[in-house]
């Protein structure tokens, strides 16, 4: 998405959010934003789609010249839902602009109870049922009475309507959700960074999945949140020509399951939004440690950020020491720290040859106990961590903790199996107001270093990271501690100083404070303050 773009849909977000707040939490308006923007683009497709099958959408009005049940057919066989064209996103702008408001919700509780109803016992039902369930028309926090809240949806519908959805490339509802979790993560009750991975930490992730040598056939993320990964993976397999034909990337299956019931329906809407066809994705609701919704399958290539902290009761732990996923550890991970938990969820569901990157709080590196067996397994035992990248802090919305991608592969082949790449990558970012973010040469220079397995130096002018081949050896030696600052020197020395040189600089502090103090005491008598 272009720069100017961002600007036009954040103005947008921010005028929809000026009408909105006061009268609900930013937690809450969110639902209503990125459902209409996906109303508007669920709009935008059928009137494409019809348009291939009569010359004019005009005709439509009263289905009185041709077989409405053919259409319908027709169409939902193709984007896998229907629903009348008198309901169209254009039509309810119309006669907001013509001054009818009176029956907004009406209007929109149709199209929605349409489109879902369309596609019961079709095979698209999954993919849309529920979508629209977290948008309360009648709400009465939207206004004190019937004409309070049309007015609300008006004005939001109206901001909807500038926003551009024409490019399947733009990912506007990630964009979207991203500004908007800004205002509500402080609010959610939850660290913002459980609902959403910042886009270039995705970029990373999805970057080095696609490096594989194989072909990747399914894209899996067993704590999909809104998506954004999954969809990052799957552009940057598509942009592998080379590699895939026309058939392969129309076949890439992408699978996901989110626990939270408002993002899970955020992660599908996202899917229609970036063009995924309804028979490619399959994305489930629930938890997905204690009920996996893909138990059978496996997939090469993974991507997660998985929940940091999360916790569940002795009894659900007595059962999951039974679990094939996690009974060969011999140990499960601590009741209050789930990370290798999801770590070997996803180790069991990755193909022989397939490649899985995964977002994790530093503690899981050198913490001891159980955490301290697991890793020690999966290093000695299965050989199947490949890549440590240590990333700056304060990067997640409503965390600022640091964090590290760890890269796995089941199938590491000679000199490679014998080492793992460690990458401190925690000095090379650009802080913007309060959050830090990766710039697009930091994520190249991380992307290139992990593919091509190579060491830089600390001096090396040229990258704002630091690298380093570990023999498995010298891990076995530190007892599998994976702490980045016991295998990479970022000491820096300091520079020497004279303390004349110091005494100096204090002096010439002091002066310029006493110079502000008495330019403000000037001030403050301009204005008779007392």
């Amino acid at each position: 998405m272009s720069s100017d773009k961002n600007k036009d849909l954040y103005k947008n977000l921010w005028n929809i959010a000026n009408v909105l707040r006061g009268k609900m939490d930013p937690d809450e308006f969110k639902n209503y934003i990125l459902g209409f923007i996906f109303f508007k683009h669920l709009s935008d497709k059928l009137k494409k789609e019809i348009l291939k099958e009569i010359d004019s959408i005009d005709e439509i009005k009263d289905f009185s010249n041709f077989e409405e049940e053919e259409l319908k057919d027709e169409v939902t066989k193709s984007i896998g839902y229907y629903f009348n064209p008198d309901l169209l996103f254009t039509k309810i702008i119309t006669d907001i602009n013509n001054g009818d408001k009176s029956h907004i919700v009406e209007f929109l509780s149709k199209a929605f109870n349409e489109i879902i109803d369309s596609t019961i016992g079709r095979e698209s039902n999954d993919d849309f049922r529920g979508l629209f369930s977290d948008i309360n028309l009648h709400n009465p926090k939207l206004g004190q009475d019937d004409k309070e809240i049309q007015n609300t949806l008006a004005k939001v519908l109206m901001n909807i309507n500038d926003i551009d959805l024409s490019s399947e490339n733009n990912d506007v509802l990630g964009d979207a959700y991203e500004y908007l979790i800004g205002m509500f993560a402080s609010s959610a009750g939850k660290k913002g960074g459980e609902f959403y991975t910042p886009s270039e930490v995705s970029q990373i992730l999805a970057k080095i999945v696609a490096s594989q040598e194989t072909k990747i056939k399914t894209i899996y993320d067993p704590t999909c949140g809104s998506g954004s990964l999954l969809i990052k993976a799957y552009r940057e397999t598509k942009k592998r020509k080379d590699k895939y034909s026309r058939a392969d990337l129309d076949n890439m299956k992408i699978r996901g399951q989110e626990l939270n019931h408002t993002t899970f329906n955020l992660a599908r809407m996202n899917m229609f939004l970036h063009g995924v066809n309804h028979t490619n994705f399959n994305l489930k609701q629930g938890d997905t440690i204690k009920n996996d919704k893909f138990k059978d399958e496996k997939f090469n290539a993974i991507v997660a950020n998985p929940p940091f902290g999360t916790s569940w009761e002795p009894s659900e732990r007595d059962y999951l020491a039974l679990d094939e996923r996690f009974s060969k550890y011999g140990k499960l991970a601590p009741a209050s720290r789930a990370e290798y938990t999801f770590v070997q969820h996803m180790l069991e569901h990755l193909e022989q040859d397939g490649l899985m990157a995964t977002v994790l709080p530093h503690g899981v590196l050198f913490r001891a106990g159980a955490e301290g067996e697991i890793r020690k397994f999966i290093i000695k035992n299965d050989n199947s961590l490949d890549a440590i990248i240590g990333l700056p802090s304060n990067l997640f919305f409503g965390t600022g903790i640091p964090a590290i991608i760890a890269v796995y592969k089941k199938c590491r082949k000679d000199e490679e199996g014998k080492s793992i790449l460690f990458i401190d990558a925690s000095k090379g970012f650009e802080k913007i107001k309060n959050q830090n973010k990766l710039r697009e040469k930091d994520i190249n220079d991380i992307v290139s270093t992990y593919i091509e397995r190579k060491e830089v130096d600390k001096n090396d002018e040229n990258y704002d990271l630091i690298s380093r081949v570990v023999p498995i050896s010298e891990i076995e030696e530190n007892e599998y501690n994976l702490n980045i600052s016991r295998y990479i020197d970022t000491f820096e020395e300091i520079e020497h100083r004279e303390l004349y040189e110091i005494d100096d600089d204090l002096k010439k502090v002091k002066e310029e404070k006493n110079k502000l103090e008495k330019e403000i005491e000037v001030l403050l008598k301009e204005f008779d303050f007392k």
